[in-house]
């Protein structure tokens, strides 16, 4: 949480930082310190009735409302939450097209961009938001202005405010070039102190039974940090970034590999932030070293398989390539206080960690956190390798077992459970893979797999609008004006024609995969596996939710509910064991009823299903399973190898009206792509 708190008040310090992004776990109060942070922002001043919030002193050249008058008002920063549903007409503004069509009047009515102009814009579940609200939002925080154009009316305003997203990973996560524009991540996990926990309920129960008073008790510090990050802004623009700072800075980011220049601009910009914050006037290797623990993590991701993260020694090393800076120390009038700590000094709390007197615990807390993640580095380095070694050996056991099976026929229908035992196969690097789509146009959510009706795309047609226009089709509006015959005139409210546009959008693939003894037993599971993880690259690339459904010995299970998350359809995917028969029959159902219930959730994104079987079934029916599915569209993969082959895999693709496509020629397609 203190880095948390540090992360939002350097942004508020310097808004060049470029916003913050917040992942963590729900139930962390990720929204609620965000919103605490408009509270500190210093008052700002406005132009009387403008509707941009502009600066009476340096009013926007281009503000819609200008040109403004003389006079002056003061009013709090505003915090602005854009919500999840909200469309690109709330968040960037919209024209009145009636009466810019039928008047000639270009009248422009503000979004939210404006209304965060010189405040804070929240962002919560920021990794739900649609991806071309997102590009949206982030050119405007990087530009400081707002772009609207529209059936040839030009609209510009100044929007420059501290952007601030949370996003639970669990859900989903951001793609790489969005994750790069947000200048600073935090990471934030609830606390495993019991006493920080219990005084977290305390004061929440306080709070809870008098508001006013819990505030009044706080208003006092609340003051003192407002005047701090107040006096830090005044500061920020005398601070000295010395050549010797810009060498760490871009030594730093050049050995941590990251992609692009964008990482050291934030990085420069956040030291400077977090000197002026300190009460330094030039830049040590202290404030380099915690601006790049915050600018730095989310952009060493190099597939959406990893997590964001950053080690700290190769920092410490990396920064230990200069010599020690004389300056790097808190300045006298600094005393005692924590620069991570955003309350300053505190008043007696018994509780509260950042009290001066409790300075040498802290850094014995530390020293001990130290060791104890070296300890448990040997000790994860200790179980990884005897993880190693059991793996070996039991490959080295079903090795021998499968040949024995295989020669046998195990796992045929008719014959006995093989019983208990499993088999692990390690998966392969993902590659490119083949795409899969839904038959016929959908409306669900944007994305990149199928065909479906969108905002953005070709337009198909027109038709009659059933609620404001947003998307004029010009030739249809002036076609439906002109068949007015003797009473032709200006255009009418009720000669609009809206324009249907056809993009792509977003599925829900639900993988259906047989984890049964013979997938395991003759060595497939591995080619499973990767081509499964690469399927699941492609929907993560395609912006589909995803879902994950295994089968074997008596019953299925959902391993991973629908989800946005690949990264936690990866980690079961690779911790998929095998053993026991076949229950096609199981896997079909299990997937009917997870549908059924998605499609009350989101009963506008269309679901695909691919099963991945050898067909193999040893019970169950799978005839009246598959007909649970014959509404939806499915794909059959088919692992079957050897020199005999059976086919039952494309019997089950004719029960479910499927396409079956061979394993291999969905690595090979990928392979070649």
């Amino acid at each position: 949480m203190d880095d948390l708190k540090l992360a939002l008040i350097l942004n508020a310090v310097s808004p060049r930082v470029g916003g913050v992004l917040v992942r963590g776990e729900k139930g962390t109060a990720k929204s609620t310190i965000v919103r605490a942070l408009a509270e500190l922002l210093p008052a700002v001043d406005v132009v009387p009735g403008c509707r941009f919030a502009c600066d009476p002193a340096a009013p926007y050249g281009q503000c819609p409302d200008g040109p403004h008058g003389g006079g002056r008002e003061t009013r709090r920063a505003r915090l602005v939450e854009l919500p999840v549903g909200a469309s690109e007409d709330r968040l960037a503004g919209s024209l009145d097209l009636e009466k810019a069509l039928a008047h000639g009047v270009a009248a422009f009515e503000p979004g939210l961009l404006a209304a965060a102009h010189r405040g804070v814009l929240y962002v919560d579940e920021v990794n739900l938001l649609h991806d071309h609200l997102v590009d949206l939002l982030l050119d405007a925080a990087a530009l400081g202005t707002c772009y609207v154009e529209r059936e040839g009316v030009s609209v510009r305003h100044a929007a420059r405010f501290l952007l601030a997203g949370t996003m639970n990973p669990e859900e989903g996560e951001l793609r790489p070039q969005l994750l790069d524009r947000f200048g600073l991540t935090v990471e934030v996990r609830a606390s495993r102190d019991p006493g920080e926990r219990a005084e977290v309920i305390r004061r929440r129960m306080a709070c809870e039974r008098d508001p006013d008073g819990f505030a009044a008790d706080w208003a006092a510090r609340e003051g003192e940090l407002a005047a701090r990050i107040a006096e830090a802004r005044t500061r920020v623009e005398s601070v000295r970034l010395p050549d010797a700072a810009l060498k760490q800075i871009a030594t730093v980011c050049a050995g941590f590999e990251v992609d692009g220049m964008r990482a050291d601009l934030v990085t420069a910009h956040a030291a400077v932030a977090h000197a002026a914050w300190a009460g330094r006037d030039r830049v040590t290797t202290r404030d380099v070293r915690e601006a790049a623990r915050l600018a730095l993590p989310h952009r060493r991701r190099r597939d959406p398989f990893d997590a964001p993260g950053l080690d700290e020694n190769k920092l410490d090393e990396l920064l230990g390539q200069f010599p020690d800076d004389p300056d790097d120390t808190d300045p006298p009038d600094q005393g005692e206080r924590d620069d991570n700590t955003i309350d300053g000094d505190r008043q007696s709390d018994p509780s509260d960690p950042s009290r001066p007197d409790r300075a040498d615990q802290r850094q014995s807390e530390r020293d001990r956190a130290d060791r104890g993640q070296a300890h448990h580095g040997q000790a994860d380095q200790s179980r990884a390798d005897q993880s190693q070694a059991e793996r070996n050996r039991d490959q080295a056991h079903h090795r021998q077992a499968d040949q024995g099976r295989a020669e046998q026929g195990d796992d045929e229908p008719g014959r006995p459970d093989p019983g208990p035992a499993e088999s692990f196969q390690v998966a392969g690097a993902p590659y490119k893979a083949r795409v899969f789509s839904v038959p016929g146009v959908g409306a669900g959510a944007p994305g990149r797999r199928s065909r479906g009706r969108s905002a953005k795309g070709r337009t198909v047609g027109s038709r009659t609008p059933k609620a404001k226009v947003t998307q004029v089709h010009l030739m249809a509006t002036l076609r439906a004006a002109a068949l007015r015959g003797r009473r032709r005139g200006p255009v009418r409210a009720a000669d609009l024609r809206e324009a249907v546009r056809e993009g792509r959008e977003g599925n829900l693939v639900l993988f259906v995969v047989d984890a049964s003894g013979s997938m395991g037993a003759r060595k497939r599971m591995g080619e499973v596996k990767t081509a499964v993880l690469s399927l699941l690259l492609d929907a993560y690339q395609r912006r589909d939710k995803i879902g994950l459904i295994t089968f074997r010995g008596d019953s299925a299970e959902l391993v991973l509910p629908p989800t946005s998350s690949v990264e936690a359809g990866a980690a079961r995917m690779r911790l998929l064991r095998t053993g026991g028969r076949t229950p096609v029959a199981a896997g079909l159902v299990k997937a009917a009823e997870v549908l059924a219930v998605e499609r009350l959730r989101d009963p506008a994104r269309r679901p695909l299903v691919v099963v991945v079987t050898d067909g193999r079934a040893t019970s169950g029916d799978a005839d009246r399973a598959a007909a649970l599915l014959k509404d939806t569209a499915c794909v059959v993969v088919d692992c079957e190898s050897g020199p005999v082959r059976l086919g039952l895999a494309a019997r089950l693709a004719v029960r479910l009206t499927a396409p079956v496509v061979d394993l291999c020629d969905v690595a090979h397609v990928m392979k070649a792509a």
